[in-house]
């Protein structure tokens, strides 16, 4: 079997995710399912303006990287790319983009919902929350919710 190496990229630019998936699919037949997910900014009911998101240069790719070679390893999937930008951004606009491929969808879908369940727990960003009425927010803790997620992984 050919080892698999994922794309990883941390980058303030927006990501093109059809451009993103044909690069991952492109030339290969042995691809059964393609699951995609896509994280944006959203605007709070109103509230917030932006997120600014901070990163760990290196520790974040290392660990989004560690992360994907666990998911590829235990959905046997067939391709990966995990892309995740940080700088200010707007509501509506990209945060996160995985795209999980394997010969059968249930694969897929678990190894991009494996993603990012780590990606939200263990890979070192921070956000900063901008406020519609112009003040500055506090940083966003994270959530129980997300916590609880990554652990079901544990024993499934």
């Amino acid at each position: 079997m050919t080892k698999i190496v994922p794309t990883i990229r941390v980058q303030r630019e927006d990501f093109d995710l059809a451009a993103e998936c044909a690069r991952l699919t492109a030339g290969r037949a042995d691809i059964g399912a393609v699951v995609t997910f896509t994280g944006l900014c959203r605007d709070e009911g109103g509230t917030l303006s932006a997120l600014e998101l901070e990163h760990y240069p290196g520790m974040a790719e290392a660990e989004i990287s560690r992360i994907a070679g666990l998911a590829i390893e235990r959905f046997e999937l067939q391709g990966l790319t995990a892309i995740h930008r940080f700088g200010k951004i707007s509501p509506g606009e990209n945060i996160v983009l995985v795209i999980a491929a394997a010969a059968h969808r249930q694969a897929a879908f678990d190894g991009a919902n494996f993603v990012m369940d780590f990606l939200k727990t263990s890979a070192p960003f921070w956000k900063k929350e901008y406020q519609a009425d112009g003040k500055l927010g506090d940083w966003v803790s994270a959530k129980d919710a997300d916590d609880r997620a990554q652990e079901k992984w544990q024993t499934q």
